[in-house]
């Protein structure tokens, strides 16, 4: 190649022949493999919504909540939230924190709690009656805002009227 025939600006040895970026191979190789990684890393579902059972247990009732504890910017999932009553509840009632919402979309919950409010920045559900020895079962669909990313506190509270029973202490990782 001559001189006269390359564009001003442009040395054949640098630009061409890459001259003094023998060492930079391997750094734009490796950054390649890191790109090529975290989508098969996904696959194996290390960012996955693989749900988890958490559950708490008193005399009076037991209540499961089965959901994933980590998941990714604009998934979908489902929370289920199963109460047995062990004893009447006469005004059952779950309380969810702030993290069940924040940063997520909320598309529908089943069957339709008897009420929903808020006590202090969480979501109260009013489920009411439930027999001794019976089972109230919610889903909840979840869709997770792709800009939303951390870790959220999602404490489930099962509450009897005004008298709290327990709670259950979760939280939730939210991947890009």
């Amino acid at each position: 190649m001559s001189a006269s025939s390359t564009p001003d600006g442009i040395a054949v040895g640098r630009h061409l022949d890459l001259k003094g970026r023998g060492g930079n191979i391997w750094v734009r190789r490796s950054l390649l493999t890191l790109v090529v990684c975290v989508p098969i890393i996904a696959l194996f579902n290390v960012f996955g919504q693989r749900p988890v059972t958490s559950r708490a247990q008193t005399p009076a009732a037991t209540l499961s909540v089965y959901a994933p504890d980590t998941v990714r910017g604009g998934l979908l999932y489902t929370a289920r939230f199963h109460v047995t009553a062990h004893s009447d509840l006469k005004k059952a009632i779950l309380v969810l924190d702030s993290g069940w919402l924040e940063g997520m979309q909320v598309n529908s919950i089943t069957p339709q709690p008897l009420g929903e409010g808020s006590r202090n920045g969480q979501i109260v559900l009013q489920l009411g009656h439930i027999p001794a020895g019976h089972s109230a079962i919610y889903f909840v669909q979840f869709q997770v805002n792709p800009t939303n990313i951390g870790r959220r506190s999602q404490n489930v509270e099962l509450d009897d009227g005004q008298t709290r029973l327990f709670t259950i202490h979760r939280t939730i990782t939210i991947f890009p």
